[in-house]
Order: structure tokens, then C-alpha cells, then sequence
């Protein structure tokens, strides 16, 4: 089988009880294809009868595994298996999946350490499968205009490519967070990454995917709740600042009752990205179902940017950072 054939294919999915499932199943029913088999831990898994009500369920890995491999020796193994499990299972489930004959796509972060990135490498050149990854913002009208347009430097009279200074950049994400966040996997960050990997990673992979790779990572502000740093890139200086504490809000979004804020200002102009997001699974499954995919080597240096700030040390507040960082008192974990 390749990815190329036009039959419908077979998908397993893993985590069907989370937050982000539901996406998956959507883009796995547009896409013209079928869920034989989910597992979760959690049996509140009615959001299924929504999309493939037949499907087989196992809250137990183990059996859910053991199922595969019967498909597999019946003839009948699956094609796909999606990963939506917590960010620590995912190495675990990605090597299920290859070990079953399936190719893998797996949610952000495909790891959470880059080591892990090179030894499934070796596993997909043993079993002849892929491992895919859910890049959604790649594949952005506005993002890839944004890539488009910065990627190459800015282009000088004679039309050639020329490098220009670091172009700056704000990233400010607060998503607030009940208490049950750091009760749950979420919060415990040898299962999440912590903050930047949890919540930050697409935003750091965009930013790498437009405009280079690190040349220097200062953390100023790494806790349970939030973290902020400044980030050199090739062709851009960012000051990032990631939050899940709706006291870090701005006064003008807590006044409206908003519990989200998302900003992306670029050379002093804002980036609007709101709209367009509905149907980027789908997108992303599409190019994966035509072998443009996004696969490990795509994933990995965003992987090194978290672990870095994982493991950096913090930094003062001086000189350039975040201004929301002054709001912020330090905390040493």
C-alpha cells in the first residue's frame, strides 16, 4: 500500500477522549475515510457516535495494541494510526503504530525530547513507514503569505535576495486556565514539556519555519503557570510571553470577560490570523494522504527550541525582554 492508492484508507486513533480529538475525527471523515478503532483511559468518548459509532474502543493500550496486531495478521491491518494521547505517550504510541504496520500522525509535540526525534527516524527506515506531524499553521493562508514575504530576506532593486536586520517580533499568548490544568498531565512537566512546549510549540515552529534557525535563547520567566524569553532567530528577534494565569491578561480583556489573548506584532504591525483555522486538520491530512506531509525532520527544531527553554538558565531582567515579564514575579522551579 501507498499513500498514493485512492482507496479509502484505515485509521486508529489513540486519545479519543482529549480535547483536540475531535479535530482528528473531523479531518478523517472529510478526508472519505474510516476509524476502525480508538482507546483512551477515559470512557467519555461520545463525541465518536458523531463520526464512526462502529468503531471498536479500548480503554486499556494494551488491548487496544493487541487489536492492531490482529487486524495486521487477519489481513486487515490499518493504514493510519492518529495520536492524540498526552505529549509523553507520544514516542510510546508512534513506535505501537510502526510496530503494527501503520504510518503515524501524531499532534504537537511529536516528542518532547529531540533524541527521541533521530531514534524513530531509525524505526521508520526498519518497518518502511512514515511519521507524520500536525503542523496546522503551515499550512495558514496568512502564515504562508508571512513566509512568503520574510523567508528570503528582503529582496533589493536589482531583484536579488539581501540580508537585512533582524526583523523584531512581539508573541504574546495567554490562554487561561482553570485550576484542573495543573491537577492534570498538563501541568506536570515531565508529561507536558511544561508551558512552552504545551501551549507555545506551534508558535515556535512557525516562527522557525519563517524565519530561521536559533542562533541564541534567553529564558527570562519559566514557571508553573507561564514563561518568556527572547528568541534569536536568523532573520528575526523575538520576545515571546506564554501564559495559562488569567491574571496576566490585559486589563482591556479582562474588562470583556475574554479569556483568550493572541497577539503576533511583526516590525510594529499586527498579524491577523484569527480566521481560517477551522478546517487546517483537514488540510494537513489531505497533504499527508498525498505525501506532503509533514514529518520528523519538519518537527525536530521546534522540539530543540522547547527543550532548550526547558533546560536554559534564567536571566535577569535586563535589557531586552518581554514588557509583560515586569508584571510577573520570578519564581525558581
Amino acid at each position: 500500500m501507498t499513500l498514493h492508492d485512492r482507496r479509502a484508507r484505515t485509521f486508529a486513533l489513540t486519545g479519543v477522549a482529549g480535547f483536540i480529538a475531535p479535530r482528528h475525527l473531523k479531518a478523517i471523515k472529510e478526508t472519505g475515510n474510516a476509524l476502525v478503532a480508538a482507546a483512551d483511559p477515559n470512557d467519555s468518548v461520545g463525541v465518536m457516535d458523531s463520526y464512526f459509532p462502529e468503531a471498536d474502543f479500548f480503554t486499556e493500550v494494551e488491548r487496544f495494541d493487541r487489536h492492531l496486531d490482529k487486524l495486521r495478521r487477519d489481513g486487515r491491518g490499518v493504514d493510519f494510526v492518529s495520536i492524540c494521547s498526552p505529549n509523553y505517550l507520544h514516542d510510546a504510541h508512534i513506535r505501537m503504530a510502526l510496530r503494527n504496520g501503520a504510518h503515524a500522525i501524531c499532534e504537537k509535540p511529536i516528542v518532547l525530547n529531540p533524541w527521541n526525534v533521530d531514534a524513530l527516524s531509525e524505526i521508520e527506515s526498519e518497518t518502511g513507514r512514515r511519521v507524520y506531524t500536525i503542523l496546522q499553521l503551515r499550512h495558514h493562508p496568512a502564515i504562508i503569505a508571512l513566509r512568503d514575504r520574510y523567508s528570503r530576506g528582503v529582496m533589493g532593486a536589482a531583484g536579488t535576495a539581501t540580508v537585512a536586520s533582524p526583523i523584531d517580533i512581539d508573541v504574546t499568548y495567554i490562554t487561561s486556565r482553570g485550576k484542573w490544568y495543573h491537577r492534570s498531565w498538563k501541568g506536570n512537566l515531565e508529561k507536558s514539556g511544561g508551558i512552552a512546549t504545551n501551549i507555545g510549540i506551534h508558535f515556535f515552529d512557525m516562527l522557525g519555519w519563517i524565519f530561521g534557525g536559533v542562533r541564541a535563547s534567553i529564558v527570562h520567566r519559566r514557571q508553573d503557570d507561564c514563561a518568556a524569553g527572547v528568541l534569536e532567530l536568523e532573520r528575526a528577534r523575538v520576545r515571546w510571553f506564554l501564559s495559562v494565569n488569567n491574571d496576566h491578561l490585559p486589563e482591556a480583556q479582562r474588562v470583556k470577560g475574554q479569556r483568550t489573548y493572541r497577539s503576533i506584532t511583526i516590525a510594529g504591525e499586527e498579524l491577523e490570523f484569527s480566521d481560517g483555522f477551522t478546517d487546517l486538520h483537514t488540510v494537513s491530512y489531505r497533504e499527508i494522504l498525498e505525501s506532503r506531509g509533514y514529518g520528523l525532520l519538519d518537527a525536530k527544531p521546534s522540539v530543540e527550541m522547547v527543550q532548550a527553554i526547558r533546560q536554559a538558565p534564567l536571566s535577569p531582567l535586563t535589557g531586552d525582554y518581554h514588557p509583560l515579564c515586569q508584571q510577573v514575579e520570578a519564581v525558581t522551579r
